[in-house]
C-alpha cells in the first residue's frame, strides 16, 4: 500500500507536466489583479468597440477583471508604445490595428516600438473594408461629386480620420494618389470624435470602418458613397465599390482594415495560447459572429503563427503604398 502511494505521489508532478501548457496557464490570472486591455485610440472607434465586447466575456473566462484603457494618439502609436513597454506577464494586452502594426512603421521616422519585434500576436479578430461617408445633408451624393468638388476647392475637401497613419488616412492618400486630386487630411485621436464632426458638417467627408460608420448610416445621419472592398457588402448592398465608379485610376482600388490583439514580446507562450483560445471561443459565439457580420466585418480563424505571417506581409505591402504615394508626417 505504501509503495503504491509513493508511486502515485511521484507520478503526480509528471502528470501535471504532461498537461497542455494552456491548461496549466489557467493559474496565471489570480483573482483580484486586473488585466489591462489597451486601446490605442479614443472611445467610440472600431478598436474600442471590439475591445469592450471581447473584454466583457474574456474577464469571466479567465477569472479576472479586464479593464479597457484608452490611450489615443499618432495613429495608435502612443498606446502601442506603452503596451510594448509593459511587463510580458499576461496582464497587458493591446488592441492592435493595420495602422499601429503595419502602417506606422513606414510612416513615422521615430516610432517608439517595432510592430513585429516588440509584440507577440494573440489573435486576428477580423478584417473589414472602409466606407466613404458624408453628412446626411451634404451636397455630395457620389464619389464623382466628391472628386469634382475637391478639384475645384483650394486645398481640396477636408477628410477626417482616426489619426495620421490609420487605414482611414491611408485610404484618403491612396484616393488622392490614384485620382490625382488633392484633399486636406484632418486627423483626430480616434474614429469617435472624427465621425461626430463629419455628421456635424465640420469636416466634409471621411473613410471609416463599417464597424463605426454602419450604425450612423442606418440611422440616417450619414450618407454612404462607396466601399473600399472588391465586392459590395451584404450589409450595404446599395453602396457601390470605389472600383465600380469606373473613374480612371480607381478600377483596382481596394483597402481592407483589420483588428488584432497583441501581447508584449516575451510573454510566455502558454499565456499567449490560453488567451488565443479564450478569444477564439468568444469570436465563435453566434452573438459575436452576428454582431461582426452586421458591422461588415469578417471574423478570422487564424492561428498565432498565421497572424504573425499575415502581419509581416501587411508591413511590406503598406511600405510600398506609402513610398509610391509619397506620404510623409512629422515626428
Amino acid at each position: 500500500m505504501q509503495r503504491r502511494h509513493l508511486l502515485k505521489a511521484a507520478a503526480a508532478p509528471l502528470a501535471l507536466a504532461c498537461l497542455p501548457a494552456a491548461v496549466r496557464a489557467q493559474n496565471n490570472w489570480p483573482k483580484g489583479k486586473a488585466i489591462t486591455y489597451m486601446v490605442p485610440f479614443a472611445t467610440g472607434g472600431t478598436t474600442d468597440t471590439l475591445g469592450r465586447l471581447i473584454a466583457q466575456q474574456l474577464g469571466p473566462a479567465l477569472g479576472a477583471t479586464v479593464v479597457v484603457e484608452n490611450k489615443g494618439g499618432a495613429g495608435g502609436s502612443v498606446g502601442s508604445e506603452l503596451a510594448a513597454r509593459a511587463q510580458p506577464d499576461g496582464y497587458t494586452i493591446l488592441g492592435g490595428t493595420i495602422s499601429s502594426h503595419a502602417i506606422n512603421v513606414s510612416l513615422y521616422p521615430k516610432l517608439g516600438y517595432d510592430p513585429v519585434k516588440s509584440f507577440t500576436p494573440i489573435t486576428l479578430i477580423g478584417t473589414n473594408p472602409l466606407v466613404l461617408v458624408v453628412a446626411a445633408n451634404s451636397p455630395y451624393k457620389s464619389l464623382q461629386d466628391v472628386l469634382d468638388a475637391s478639384k475645384k476647392k483650394q486645398g481640396g475637401l477636408s477628410s477626417a480620420s482616426a489619426g495620421t497613419g490609420t487605414s482611414q488616412h491611408l485610404a484618403l492618400e491612396m484616393l488622392a494618389w490614384k485620382s490625382g486630386i488633392k484633399f486636406t487630411h484632418v486627423p483626430y485621436k480616434g474614429s469617435g470624435p472624427a465621425i461626430q464632426d463629419v455628421m456635424g458638417g465640420q469636416v466634409d467627408m471621411m473613410f471609416d470602418t463599417t464597424v463605426v460608420a454602419a450604425p450612423h448610416i442606418q440611422s440616417g445621419k450619414l450618407r454612404a458613397l462607396a466601399v473600399t472592398s472588391k465586392q459590395r457588402l451584404d450589409s450595404l448592398k446599395d453602396v457601390p465599390t470605389v472600383a465600380e465608379s469606373g473613374i480612371q485610376g480607381l478600377t483596382d482600388f481596394e483597402v481592407t482594415s483589420w483588428q488584432a490583439i497583441f501581447a508584449p514580446a516575451g510573454t510566455p507562450d502558454a499565456i499567449v495560447q490560453r488567451l488565443h483560445q479564450e478569444v477564439a471561443k468568444i469570436l465563435a459565439t453566434p452573438d459575436m459572429q452576428q454582431r461582426m457580420k452586421s458591422m461588415g466585418m469578417e471574423p478570422s480563424t487564424m492561428s498565432t503563427t498565421q497572424v504573425a505571417e499575415f502581419q509581416k506581409a501587411e508591413v511590406a505591402k503598406w511600405a510600398v503604398v506609402i513610398k509610391e504615394a509619397n506620404v510623409k508626417v512629422d515626428g
